[in-house]
Order: C-alpha cells, then structure tokens, then sequence
C-alpha cells in the first residue's frame, strides 16, 4: 500500500522504505542475535594500572570522557542500572585506547588488561554538578564548543561510555566529550520501556545543556543523538522551546545519526521547534535493518533514519525544512545491520566540530547529500564537512 503523508516533511516515495515482513523478522532475529553476543559487566568501570610506553608510535592513545547520567546507582554490581535515578551523578573518566585501530570494534579490557588490542579505563573521579560544568568549560574546544553524545536503545551504561571513547580516539578530539546516558533497559525486549525512558530524561538533558550554555565562553554545544537518543534530543529541543529558552537553542547544533524517530512525529516536532539558527543535520541510511525492525514493532511505520534522498520530494522537503539530510550508506558498519555507521566517521579526522564551521549557515547549506567514503572525508560524527556529491 503506497503512503503519502501531508506537507512539513513530505514522504512520498518512502513505500519503498520497509521492507517484506519476512525481510523485517529476518532484521529482528538478527538485532537478537547481536544482542545476546556477550556484554561488559560494570567491572569495566573499574580504573586498571596499565604498563608500558607512555609516549611512542605503539603506546595507547589517552582519552578523557565526561560523564552524565540519570541511571540510579547499582550498589550489587556496581556501575549504574535501568532505573531512572531522582538526582543524576556525574564522573570524569581517563581511557586507554589501543593504537592502530582498523574499524570501530571496542575490545573490553580482561583480568590482564591488554593495552594494545584493548580499551580500558584508567582514571575516573566522580564530580558534583558545578564541579562537572567547569570541567566541561575548562576541556571545551578553543573555539567554545562542546560535544554532547546521547546514545541510543539497548545500551548500557558502560557501553555507552566505551563508545563515547573510541569516536573521542579515533576522531583525535580537541576537546572532551560528554556523554549523556539515559536508563536504557539494555535488553532487546526493552524497546517500548526504553522509549519511555528516554522521554523522561528530557528534563534532565535540559538541565545539562542549559547549563553549560549559561557561560558565555561556550559558543557552540553539539546535541549529538544516535538513534533513540536521537528521538530524546529532539524532545529536549522542544522542551527548550516551548519553554522559550531562545538564548539556549541558538548555540546549539543538532546532529541526528540513524534517527528512530516516527516520520509524523518528526514533523510534529519541527512544527513545535521551528527554524534553528544551525540547521537540523540528518545522517540516513537507506539499508539500515535496525529501523526496519523498530518501523515492524511501530506497526510498520516510517523512520527517519531511513529516508531516501534519492526522492526529489525528500530533497524538496529538505529545503523546504531547513534540514541536512545526508546520506552515509557508503560508510562501512561493523554491527551487521548497518545501524553503526556513525561511530566509523570518526576515523576520517581530527576535531570536534559540526558541518556549520564556525558560522552562521546560508541556504546552500541545506538539502540533501550523499557522503562518499572514497571522496575527502568527514572529520568525525560531530562534522559534516569535506566532500558531498550533489549538494545544492
């Protein structure tokens, strides 16, 4: 059956978008397989003393994360649950990264950690709130901004975290990023709970971009949503506009990776929100077998990270909205359901920076794009530059 949706973001020509239910259990089975292969334990979080080169060509990169989370404490097995927690806690963690990394693959760290083949943490610190927010200010980039990563469904904390270190090594950040974790179930059969964990996070991802945004040294704060997160850092926009904190969205630019947002409520969000000062940056995939599986559990709904900029009504309604679709299904993923391809921009560069560069975005800098992996390359998840073939 051929769906056309009313204009705001026009999606004729997404029929094409799902695929045969056969096709969609095929892309559940294998999200379960990917969900039972094993996962960290809270003893990751654990500092570890690592021996060997501090500096040369075979010593472990050094990375710093910042750390927000409104998960409540896990004082069993410590590391932090699925709960949602009254008060967030807030750390700053030191990694160790393996040098020469070839894809996006996090190797946990074991009993004996293995500082060439594996990621391990090497510091942490908890910090209150204010102490948090000067760290924060103190690690931002020299051109005042500051990353902010938002995961996705099924994720853990310390998941999340490592993944948060492996783009800040492999993208070469300036600057320290910060990772905001909401309480994911972490289970395959937690998609509907992690949804509405994600919408009660909103405040709590407010209250964090509102304070860093309050110095006026910060210039910039990249939103950054993979997935789910995605769905929870278009809600905190909203929020923020309604709550008519014009000041706070002017510094912000949203990056939306794989975004598994319905089509109706995306428009519905855009209409609440408005034109931002930084466009909305999209990055899609048209074979992501992960948002066939969600779009199969909504009841064969649309998502957005599976729009197809091929369709000169998707492009219409990209300029139309003032977004950047971009098309990264050239980028090679690692998770077998093409629903990673963001953590493998980061290989192709060295700062923290967003497609807007610095200032203030013209009309040539929306529509849709399609990334080449085999052209000049983007510089990480948080930037959209290089080459673009058939921008407009």
């Amino acid at each position: 059956m051929t769906e056309r949706y009313s204009p705001g973001l026009p999606t004729a020509g997404l029929q094409g978008l799902l695929k045969t239910v056969p096709a969609v259990i095929v892309a559940v089975s294998l999200a379960m397989l990917a969900g039972c292969a094993t996962r960290p334990s809270p003893d990751v979080l654990k500092p570890v003393h690592l021996r060997g080169p501090v500096h040369s060509e075979t010593a472990p990169d050094r990375v710093n994360v910042l750390a927000a989370t409104n998960r409540t404490l896990d004082s069993v097995r410590g590391g932090f649950g699925s709960a949602w927690a009254e008060n967030p806690t807030y750390a700053q963690y030191e990694f160790s990264a393996p040098p020469g990394r070839k894809d996006t693959a996090i190797t946990y760290p074991s009993a004996k950690p293995d500082p060439e083949r594996q990621f391990a943490v090497i510091g942490r610190k908890p910090l209150p709130k204010d102490a948090f927010v000067q760290e924060a200010l103190a690690s931002m980039q020299p051109d005042g901004t500051i990353g902010i990563f938002v995961h996705g469904y099924n994720y853990s904390y310390q998941e999340a975290l490592y993944r948060t270190a492996q783009i800040a090594a492999d993208a070469k950040i300036p600057g320290t990023p910060i990772l905001f974790s909401w309480p994911s179930a972490a289970a395959v059969a937690g998609y509907v709970g992690d949804r509405d964990a994600a919408l009660s996070s909103r405040s709590d991802l407010d209250s964090l971009v509102t304070s860093l945004s309050a110095s006026g040294k910060v210039k910039r704060i990249i939103l950054f949503g993979h997935s789910m997160g995605g769905f929870l850092v278009m809600e905190t926009v909203r929020q923020l506009k309604l709550q008519h904190r014009d000041d706070v969205i002017a510094k912000l630019a949203v990056i939306l990776a794989a975004p598994d947002i319905d089509i109706d409520v995306f428009r519905s969000q855009l209409k609440d929100i408005g034109r931002m000062p930084i466009p909305i940056s999209l990055l899609v995939s048209k074979d992501d077998r992960a948002l066939v599986a969600s779009s199969f559990i909504a009841g064969e709904r649309p998502r957005v990270g599976r729009l197809d900029i091929d369709d000169p009504v998707i492009e219409e309604a990209a300029l139309k909205q003032r977004l950047r679709v971009i098309d990264i299904t050239a980028i090679q993923a690692s998770d077998g359901l093409g629903h990673d391809r963001y953590a493998s921009l980061a290989k192709f560069g060295a700062q923290l920076a967003s497609f807007e560069s610095g200032r203030r975005s013209t009309a040539g800098d929306v529509g849709a794009y399609v990334f080449d992996a085999a052209g000049a390359a983007v510089a990480s998840p948080f930037r959209l530059a290089g080459r673009v073939v058939g921008a407009q």
